[in-house]
Formats: structure tokens, sequence, C-alpha cells
């Protein structure tokens, strides 16, 4: 289970189910750098969103699972395609 699953266990106990599934369900783990997560969000207004209305909350997750100076990087893309050369 890396980062990402558990603070997405978390939130989802305390979001919405449709919310969840709007604004979360979409997202894909990218990596963890010990001081940062990278998460792969479809579009520029799912990442914008997820950073005005749950950045907070994610913290507080990332509080809970001992990791306070962690930080979750939303970016628009993921797909293997991006990075070929």
């Amino acid at each position: 289970m890396t980062a990402w699953d558990e603070i997405l266990a978390r939130v989802r106990l305390t979001v919405a189910e449709e919310d969840f599934r709007r604004w979360f369900g979409a997202t894909a783990y990218a990596s963890d750098a010990g001081d940062q997560i990278t998460v792969w969000v479809p579009s520029e207004a799912i990442r914008r969103h997820l950073v005005q209305h749950y950045e907070d909350h994610v913290r507080r997750v990332l509080c809970e699972i001992d990791r306070p100076e962690t930080v979750v990087r939303f970016v628009v893309g993921g797909t293997d395609e991006d990075e070929e050369d």
C-alpha cells in the first residue's frame, strides 16, 4: 500500500462517496520522495479543486499517518506516453 492509498482510505471515511469518486477517483499515485508525494490527476480543473477544497484535509491526514512534513503535489497528466523521449 502506498502512502497515497492510505491517504485515500482515510479521506474516504470523511467525504461523501459521490464527492470522493468525483474528485479522488481518477487520481493515481506517481511517486513518494519522502518529503513529497506526487499524484497524477486527469485535468487542471480537478487539480485546482483538490488544492482549493481538500488540501487542508490531506494535510491533516498526513499528520495522522506521521508524515507532517510531507506535501502532496497534484500533477496533471500521468500517462507513460508523457515521458517518452
